[in-house]
């Protein structure tokens, strides 16, 4: 499937570089990132399958996901690429490091681990997301009292409001419910022999266990994981200048 991206062309020699968002996310979710790496190379933000302005589809796998990324980065003749990604991105990224081997310089995984999640995480997410369908409203405020119900976090309700489009969620929640399981779950891949920076939010359980750690020590030979205090799983968007200084260092 070939996504829908926005592309910073750049006439530098440094590798490109791919931001991949999660859940219910779309390409602006890693802008600051983005902005900042495009002014010294070229940059791509990508929209993967059921979310933003990419095509939606019933079937949901990270092999799917990864494909549909290099489709496009091929697509777009960029051969030698740096991938970031967070959450489920993170997990798309290092599927693609596991497909596209001789491709990728380095790889920047934010807050998730190589790893099978089985806790439900965003149940009452779904429930929020659901509800405001049925109601059939077209306004975000009307969908942001209607969340309410569900959700208690603010910063949640007016990030998943960021993809509600006159009266419709642009990501395919039938879909992404129906394949939740296949999202938090993971298939463990050879061991990838490159430069990988995995950075976790202080406060985020997503790299916080020992089976987090080995998981990621087993699949990742040249591993570097770094925290960022006083963040939790959204550490992009709480402390985007830390986490932007801290990819620096690891590409130098």
């Amino acid at each position: 499937m070939l996504l829908n991206y926005q592309y910073s062309e750049s006439n530098s020699t440094q590798t490109s570089m791919v931001f991949i968002h999660g859940l219910f996310g779309s390409l602006s979710n890693l802008g600051m990132l983005a902005r900042h790496f495009a002014e010294t190379r070229a940059v791509i933000q990508i929209d993967v399958r059921n979310h933003g302005r990419s095509g939606h589809s019933d079937e949901v796998n990270y092999e799917m996901m990864a494909n549909d990324v290099l489709e496009t980065l091929s697509h777009l003749e960029i051969k030698q690429f740096i991938v970031v990604g967070h959450s489920m991105g993170g997990k798309i990224a290092m599927k693609i490091a596991d497909l596209a081997r001789e491709q990728i310089e380095s790889l920047v995984v934010l807050d998730i681990s190589p790893y099978s999640y089985v806790k439900q995480q965003h149940t009452e997410i779904f429930k929020a997301l659901f509800a405001v369908e049925k109601e059939n409203v077209r306004s975000r405020l009307d969908a942001t009292n209607i969340m309410k119900n569900f959700i208690s976090e603010d910063m949640v309700i007016q990030f998943l409001l960021k993809s509600f489009n006159q009266g419709q969620w642009l990501f395919n929640v039938k879909a992404l419910h129906e394949h939740y399981t296949d999202i938090m779950q993971w298939e463990s891949i050879q061991p990838f022999e490159k430069p990988s920076l995995f950075l976790r939010g202080e406060h985020s359980n997503y790299i916080s266990q020992p089976e987090h750690l080995n998981a990621i020590a087993e699949q990742f030979s040249q591993h570097k994981i770094e925290m960022v205090e006083g963040t939790g799983h959204w550490l992009h968007a709480e402390k985007p200048n830390v986490v932007i200084e801290k990819i620096k260092s690891f590409l130098n």
